[in-house]
């Protein structure tokens, strides 16, 4: 089935940008929050699209579906939310990029350690609970699931990031815990899989110059039933 890519008809990035801010000169960059009505940017700042994504209706005013629902950002667990977004940012989200773009030896060895500590920081926290802070879905998590989807298909493989050798099934509570968000209501229709991954060896030439794709991976390839 095609998918409804962009509701604006821009065929890239740098299109969507030039048709909502004419004249832009800074980098085109991904995930960006756009206003449909007023066609303009609202934020392409990943950490501030989610914490806006846990206020934000949709325009939906069904007080028994806005009930439903989930908190993201809980005033009892704020502390642990913050906490917790800074390491997985800096060892796990950002810590891939760093092993896929570095050019010395020093600064890939420092990034693939930072990416296996945040691996072994995450799995004995999901040994004791079953999401990062608690036993309830959270910013925390939403922040660190992309990462790891793509990590079995592109971070690893392409960026060595931790070792190229790593899987996330080398992981038991990580992959449970990817499993339990997996089956949550809605993620695995908003989550294209073979595209998130594939993208990489499309776009990065200088990772791969050959311009090879690989076979597709797949929920069951990662682990996920």
């Amino acid at each position: 089935m095609k998918l409804n890519r962009d509701p604006l008809g821009s065929n890239d990035l740098r299109e969507l940008y030039e048709r909502l801010s004419p004249n832009y000169q800074g980098r085109c960059t991904a995930p960006i929050l756009v206003d449909l009505k007023s066609k303009k940017i609202v934020s392409n700042e990943s950490s501030d699209i989610v914490r806006m994504m846990n206020y934000l209706t949709f325009g939906c005013t069904d007080k028994f579906q806005l009930e439903k629902k989930i908190d993201l950002y809980p005033d009892k667990f704020k502390e642990t939310i913050d906490e917790t977004n800074i390491w997985v940012y800096e060892l796990l989200n950002n810590g891939v990029y760093k092993c896929g773009f570095s050019t010395q030896q020093d600064a890939y060895d420092k990034a693939s350690s930072d990416v296996r500590k945040g691996l072994s920081r995450a799995e004995d926290i999901l040994s004791r609970q079953n999401f990062l802070c608690g036993n309830a879905f959270t910013e925390s998590d939403l922040r660190l699931l992309p990462t790891v989807l793509r990590y079995d298909g592109s971070y690893a493989p392409l960026f060595r990031a931790g070792g190229a050798h790593l899987r996330i099934r080398d992981y038991p509570h990580i992959l449970a815990w990817l499993q339990r968000c997996w089956d949550m209501e809605g993620v695995q229709e908003t989550i294209n899989l073979d595209d998130a991954t594939s993208s990489y060896y499309r776009q990065l030439f200088p990772l791969n110059a050959g311009g090879l794709i690989p076979t597709a991976i797949t929920p069951r390839d990662i682990g996920l039933k």
